[in-house]
């Protein structure tokens, strides 16, 4: 007797091939990618699972009741990218429930800040850059990253991020400062232009303590990762191009960048 089974099928591909689930993780939204590296490849999504606002038991039970019965347990290789993973100990709680979970699998945890770079820049050396709801940065060599500034947040840093321009426009808005023009518009239709703000923003505080600090800045090629960059991509070549800095990638998210780095030959 012969058993026809579908190809495309994940649990029949877990148990014939080496599966592949590629994570990048947020702290609202989680984005997954299980393929075998070849002719198949699906998307799915979860929760965000920032390891500072969950705990591995919470983890385990996101991903047994929304990723488990898509994926199934034979997944071979797990590569996990996400925000909050900042030391091993907080990589280990996500570790941890993703044992729980695909104890068969090979796991590795990292940082946000490696997927921006893995994804944009792959193989190569240079500067990639965060640019979203917050802001990050760091030098990689085409392996691993080398040097890093730190963020410091949205109250002492985050130069450049949604975060940071929100308080402005909010601020500036509630304070009456804003320009007339543009204060009757928030309150007709809540949207604003954003140009004027982005530029003075990347001029004056995300280039300069963000990106003139690595060592041969202006030798690196520039990669940037998020929501900000990509919608004002515009605003952002501008401003590079005036301080003489190469623009390589900017990707909207990270995920297709590493499905290419974790997959090609």
């Amino acid at each position: 007797m012969i058993l026809l089974i579908s190809n495309k099928n994940p649990y029949f591909l877990s148990y014939f091939c080496h599966m592949i689930l590629i994570a990048d993780s947020g702290s609202t939204k989680t984005s997954w990618c299980l393929t075998n590296g070849d002719d198949f490849t699906e998307y799915h999504s979860t929760g965000g699972l920032n390891p500072f606002l969950r705990s591995s038991d919470e983890i385990a039970d996101e991903l047994r009741l929304k990723l488990l019965p898509k994926t199934g347990i034979n997944i071979h290789k797990i590569f996990f990218y996400g925000a909050g993973v900042i030391n091993p100990e907080k990589g280990g709680i996500v570790k941890n429930a993703l044992l729980e979970l695909y104890p068969k699998a090979s796991i590795e945890v990292e940082s946000d800040l490696l997927a921006a770079a893995r994804s944009t820049l792959v193989r190569e050396k240079g500067i990639a850059c965060i640019l979203g709801t917050g802001s990050n940065s760091c030098f990689y060599n085409g392996i691993e990253i080398v040097e890093h500034i730190p963020p410091l947040g949205f109250i002492l840093g985050d130069e450049g991020s949604g975060a940071v321009l929100g308080r402005k426009i909010v601020g500036d808005f509630l304070k009456g400062v804003m320009p007339e023009h543009i204060s009757e518009e928030f309150k007709n239709r809540f949207q604003i232009t954003y140009a004027g703000f982005m530029e003075g923003v990347y001029n004056q505080e995300f280039i300069n303590r963000n990106i003139l600090l690595y060592s041969d800045f202006r030798e690196q090629p520039l990669s940037f990762v998020g929501s900000v960059a990509f919608y004002f991509q515009d605003q952002l070549k501008n401003v590079l191009n005036k301080n003489q800095l190469q623009l390589k990638t900017v990707l909207k998210e990270p995920l297709n960048g590493l499905l290419k780095f974790h997959t090609e030959k």
